[in-house]
């Protein structure tokens, strides 16, 4: 990246109904693309799961119809939407690889090819009984050289392991892409019991990085789930500031202006 210009960060929060159609889910993440592109954003990244029209059970005959091959018809989509829209977008969803299925996110260049897929290393995205043989886990932190910056991805509890932080902080990222899907037992989107209890604990593992870190929430619409993801979205420095956080249970798209000497 040249100096320490901005980069311009969209971070989507689709309201996702685990009742619509696989189309229907790209279709609302296409129009927040589309909107952060107009906007002038240089990277639009949306939560972890946020095209997967489901939640996973531990059930593989309900989550392997879940899974999309990367590679794949989902992932020329939203390669599309990069190229047409010129963004970076990075993304998360189920990936299926044959009968397999992995916790995954994709970061797509402008010009609409994959720059980075990863698969998410700790384990706690499925029960402790799933079929080892069909939930599996990712075992490399990998890094996104581009034109921005250096990026890496770490998904939902990935940043609560040390040993995973440490391995982050050894890639030396500008940034790290924090996709998760976070939700309270009771089904509440209780902004309280947030700020109280679960913020700090999210700022303090995204300063851990020494990144720029940017995490967001995947929103469920309440009527579809029992336990629906509450949204919300974080912009951490890597000295731990916050600099940009948006509110839960409201979709919409947070942008912030970030560069790498936000961290010093």
């Amino acid at each position: 990246m040249e100096g320490n210009r901005a980069v311009k960060v969209a971070l989507g929060i689709p309201r996702q109904s685990l009742r619509w159609t696989l189309d229907e889910t790209l279709s609302a993440v296409e129009a927040i693309t589309g909107t952060a592109a107009a906007e002038g954003a240089d990277l639009v990244l949306f939560p972890e799961l946020a095209i997967t029209p489901g939640d996973n059970t531990d059930d593989p005959r309900h989550d392997l119809p879940l899974g999309q091959p990367i590679p794949g018809k989902v992932t020329d989509c939203l390669a599309s939407a990069a190229r047409v829209h010129t963004v970076h977008l990075g993304i998360g969803m189920l990936e299926r690889d044959g009968d397999s299925l992995y916790d995954a996110a994709v970061l797509f260049r402008p010009a609409g090819d994959i720059e980075l897929k990863y698969r998410r290393i700790q384990p706690q995205w499925h029960g402790r009984n799933a079929d080892p043989q069909v939930y599996r886990q990712g075992d490399e932190v990998l890094i996104a050289s581009t034109a921005l910056g250096r990026f890496c991805f770490a998904i939902c509890g990935d940043l609560f392991d040390d040993g995973i932080v440490a391995r982050i902080r050894e890639s030396a990222a500008d940034y790290v892409l924090w996709p998760i899907a976070r939700n309270f037992s009771d089904g509440s989107f209780n902004q309280e019991r947030w700020d109280r209890e679960e913020e700090p604990a999210y700022v303090a593992a995204a300063a851990s990085t020494g990144a720029t870190t940017l995490m967001v929430n995947r929103l469920v619409d309440p009527a579809s789930s029992d336990y629906p993801g509450f949204g919300g979205a974080l912009v951490v420095s890597g000295k731990g500031a916050v600099v940009a956080r948006w509110p839960l249970g409201k979709p919409g798209v947070l942008y912030v202006d970030v560069c790498r000497s936000v961290q010093s």
